[in-house]
């Protein structure tokens, strides 16, 4: 099911014993548009400390009442490596974070297998330190990593010019992967939004703040409009695909 990531930042986390607090934002992979981390804002409960939940602890998302579940539990995420989320995500954490909960570190080719994941969460016991990473490249942080929330407002730019900014992002919330961006093309087409797939993307430029995408200007301005309520099912799916004459991703499953 595809979702937009400005309605899933509404959304409570679950964890087995209780509520956690509400999902902030997404961190993605730039190269495989999947989604790694969610950050989570745990309000009164932690003197709103913001922590990290990996999709692979994920159980279950229920749409009609907007929660998330985890197998994870209170103490587990008490205890979890300290996030400063004001920094970029430095190496140090992620190694800190993936030896605590004993999920296998994140190599660039990870294939989510849904929401249930039968990944192990082995969290350190309550009386061992975190390991300490020393080593510079360690505590730099991972180009590759992105936040939502930080791309929101990158400027699109096409084969020829900039043409528009990002809006939001479209989440698979069964494999936690990004298929499609959402784009305001104020400056050419004022009100008109668009959506483009991932793949169709060649890389994102943190120094000039924009997206870069194999695209041509024409084509992109005569891209079925995407408006609130279209229907993000696989016939508006097919009909963009087919107008920019590109293979679906669906096609291989």
């Amino acid at each position: 099911m595809l979702n937009k990531a400005k309605k899933l930042n509404n959304y409570t986390l679950k964890c087995i014993d209780g509520e956690i607090g509400k999902v902030k934002e997404f961190y993605f992979d730039d190269q495989t548009w999947e989604i790694r981390y969610i950050l989570v804002n745990t309000g009164n409960w932690l003197f709103n400390r913001k922590v990290m939940i990996s999709p692979l602890s994920i159980l279950s998302v229920n749409h009609e009442e907007e929660y998330i579940t985890t197998k994870l539990s209170k103490d587990q995420i008490e205890n979890s490596p300290n996030l400063e989320s004001e920094k970029p995500v430095s190496k140090q954490f992620l190694k800190a974070y993936h030896h605590y909960y004993a999920f296998p570190m994140y190599t660039g080719n990870l294939a989510y297998t849904g929401v249930g994941s039968a990944i192990p969460t082995k969290p350190l016991e309550t009386n061992q330190k975190n390991p300490i990473f020393e080593t510079e490249e360690e505590t730099e942080w991972d180009p590759h990593l992105r936040s939502t929330t930080k791309v929101s407002g990158y400027r699109l730019h096409s084969t020829e010019d900039d043409f528009g900014h990002v809006v939001d992002f479209i989440i698979d919330v069964e494999s936690w992967k990004i298929h499609y961006l959402e784009i305001d093309t104020n400056n050419w087409l004022p009100g008109k939004k668009v959506i483009l797939s991932t793949s169709w993307i060649d890389h994102i430029s943190w120094g000039e703040s924009k997206v870069f995408v194999s695209l041509g200007t024409d084509i992109i301005k005569q891209a079925p409009e995407y408006t609130s309520e279209t229907a993000l099912d696989r016939n508006f799916e097919t009909k963009l695909h087919d107008h920019y004459q590109q293979k679906g991703y669906w096609i291989d499953l």
